[in-house]
């Protein structure tokens, strides 16, 4: 009996420590004060080395394609980083759970950090609000997007060209494209286009760590409820408005506001990565420049470049966390009850399982089955729109300034680090050639 409550009292006090240790992290972010508290295994799959995964995660996708790593104080994670083995997991919706109050009672977070939306849900919520998203995202209801998306686009090269010395594609091309787009998907007034610009930003600004991200998550979501609030009593011809006009109050203010915010997350960042690391990848390589230069509009050769681009980039490093609802096999492995499960997306696109090869670059192969959208329920719902801007502003710029050129040396320019949505900082360019 006694030796039966020292082993309560160990678990009850790990356990607790355990969430003192992920509330530091969550609290703090992923810094200098609290990146030697992650096992390294855990740390890997948001490292790079460059454009490509580090060499250690493609070692350990031959290998242990389902590692365990152990965490402080007796808690388990594992790593995914196989491609049938990421897809199996993603697929498992009875298997795994991504509902937000996981990360909560393991973090110490409370309802109020819940952003809402598709991400954290499981079904039945999950279900119920895709189905209302869902038909905004048909390709008969985006088509209505391609004129703005064009314009937009005009707009940006326009403002570049008139803009004296280097110029830097993050700010002044890769980031209002998505931005801009999303404003006319969801229907923002115009008059707050800029506020709207500022809290797209800085939600992912960890420079001040994760609690001033929390608060721009926490500011977005309140300027959305203004804006529903307003929808409801005019409903708009945007997203937003339309959800208003076809489910009224079936929905409420902060579930809409939930999934406003969603998109915004889903849509913005990691389409302007997208749009930054594309535009580097074709100023690496000349012969792909070309091509795209001198595609013809709307041709497949644009649209094989952009599917590659999404396979080879995977900017979204890392899925959804998962958590095993249940005692569980991947591949072979079994997973416990209750444990964490990371997958690795940009290993596992990497796979020569998907590739037939080592994964390198190549602008004429057709990739399909890529993960960079995800798999499964959760699969990124904004998926064609992303299409839509990247197939339409790739070739724009390109053709737009044909002489385009990095502004200094491409070792120079500094990469994220340890980030969820992969990307570079700045991307500064000559546009025009040498005099």
């Amino acid at each position: 009996m006694e030796l039966t409550l020292r082993a309560n009292l160990r678990s009850r006090i790990a356990a607790r420590l355990g969430r003192k240790y992920l509330a530091r992290i969550q609290k703090h972010g992923i810094g200098s004060t609290t990146i030697s508290l992650l096992p390294e295994p855990l740390v890997r799959p948001l490292r790079r080395d460059g454009l490509d995964p580090v060499a250690e995660l493609a070692e350990a996708r031959r290998t242990t394609p389902v590692s365990k790593v152990p965490l402080p104080f007796a808690l388990d994670a594992w790593v995914v980083t196989g491609y049938d083995e990421v897809k199996e997991v993603l697929a498992a919706t009875d298997g795994f759970s991504t509902d937000f109050t996981n990360l909560a009672g393991n973090a110490g977070l409370g309802e109020e950090h819940n952003p809402g939306g598709l991400g954290f849900a499981d079904p039945p919520v999950h279900t119920r609000l895709r189905r209302i998203l869902t038909p905004e995202f048909t390709m008969r209801r985006l088509r209505r997007l391609t004129p703005r998306i064009d314009a937009i686009i005009e707009e940006r090269l326009d403002a570049m060209a008139k803009a004296p010395g280097p110029v830097d594609l993050v700010e002044a091309f890769a980031l209002p494209i998505p931005s801009l787009t999303i404003c006319e998907l969801l229907g923002v007034p115009y008059e707050d286009r800029d506020d709207f610009q500022r809290l797209s930003m800085a939600r992912f600004d960890l420079s001040d760590g994760a609690v001033a991200a929390f608060g721009a998550t926490s500011d977005s979501l309140d300027y959305f409820r203004d804006v529903v609030k307003k929808q409801r009593e005019n409903p708009g011809d945007g997203l937003l408005g339309m959800i208003v006009k076809e489910h009224g109050d079936s929905i409420g203010d902060d579930e809409l506001a939930g999934l406003a915010d969603g998109v915004l997350t889903g849509g913005f960042e990691t389409t302007a990565s997208m749009l930054a690391l594309g535009a580097l990848l074709l100023l690496k390589d000349p012969e792909t420049f070309a091509l795209i230069r001198d595609a013809e509009p709307d041709s497949d050769t644009v649209n094989v470049f952009v599917e590659e681009a999404l396979r080879y980039l995977t900017v979204v490093q890392l899925a959804f966390p998962r958590f095993a609802k249940e005692d569980i096999e991947v591949a072979g492995v079994l997973i416990p009850k209750g444990d964490m499960v990371l997958c690795s997306l940009s290993a596992a696109d990497r796979d020569e399982v998907l590739t037939g090869d080592e994964g390198d670059f190549d602008p004429h192969r057709k990739s399909s089955g890529h993960l960079a959208f995800g798999y499964g329920i959760h699969r990124c719902i904004g998926a064609e729109l992303a299409r839509m801007e990247l197939r339409a502003a790739f070739p724009a710029l390109v053709r737009r300034f044909p002489e385009m050129r990095l502004a200094g040396a491409e070792a120079d320019l500094a990469f994220r680090k340890l980030s969820i949505v992969y990307g570079v900082e700045s991307l500064p360019v000559h546009l025009e050639g040498r005099s």
